[in-house]
């Protein structure tokens, strides 16, 4: 017969093992996407979207959320894990970078076409501007609630200054590369009249210039 006291200490002996062998089992690790305040995670083909100081049922807690990654606690080591990338046990597997060409039209301009949250638009890629830029008439198009979910600005522009107000875009694609929670600027009326892919996408990528050609890569 089991004293109370040998219970306990059965009980407590079980429940390591239980948590060891969880923490063991644990294969695949992969950052699937950066969302705001929240990352999604994929632990053995199981999604969790955790915020930062939550943990999955597998007992992997996030930490932090970085430009290009995150911080997670697996098993009680703290490591960074890179959007995209793979780890299996010990192993990390560097994700596939991507890379697109965009080529110099007849004006010298690099125009290419892609994706905000979903929706095709044609872009001007411009190294110039420090972030993407809309219109205001583009971004109701494209389901931007801007007056709601935007911080009043002003910017100056070749018309002078005018209103604008800063959002962050879901998701932003050109070609393969997708990249999430971008920067970007709403601008009143429709004197902008291109969709200007500034830096807040760019310098998240290594962007070369090759002849006609601006060659952009994930870095990652």
């Amino acid at each position: 017969m089991i004293t109370v006291a040998r219970k306990t200490v059965l009980a407590t002996i079980i429940s390591v093992f239980v948590t060891h062998n969880a923490a063991a089992e644990i294969g695949r690790i992969e950052v699937m996407a950066l969302l705001g305040s929240k990352a999604m995670i994929s632990v053995d083909g199981q999604n969790h979207l955790l915020a930062v100081g939550e943990s999955s049922e597998e007992g992997i807690k996030l930490l932090a959320i970085e430009q290009e990654g995150v911080q997670l606690d697996v098993s009680g080591k703290i490591d960074f894990y890179a959007l995209g990338s793979t780890r299996i046990g010990t192993q990390y597997t560097q994700p596939e970078k991507l890379q697109e060409r965009v080529y110099r039209d007849n004006s010298g301009m690099y125009r290419s076409v892609g994706s905000i949250n979903g929706h095709m638009v044609s872009f001007l890629v411009d190294t110039g501007a420090t972030t993407i830029a809309i219109n205001s008439r583009e971004a109701k198009r494209l389901g931007i609630n801007y007056l709601l979910d935007g911080q009043m600005m002003a910017v100056n522009t070749a018309s002078g200054t005018v209103r604008a107000w800063a959002v962050k875009l879901d998701r932003v694609t050109l070609g393969k590369i997708e990249l999430n929670n971008i920067p970007a600027a709403v601008i009143d009326g429709s004197s902008l009249q291109e969709v200007l892919l500034g830096m807040s996408f760019l310098e998240r990528l290594n962007v070369q210039h090759q002849g006609e050609v601006m060659l952009l890569e994930t870095k990652f």
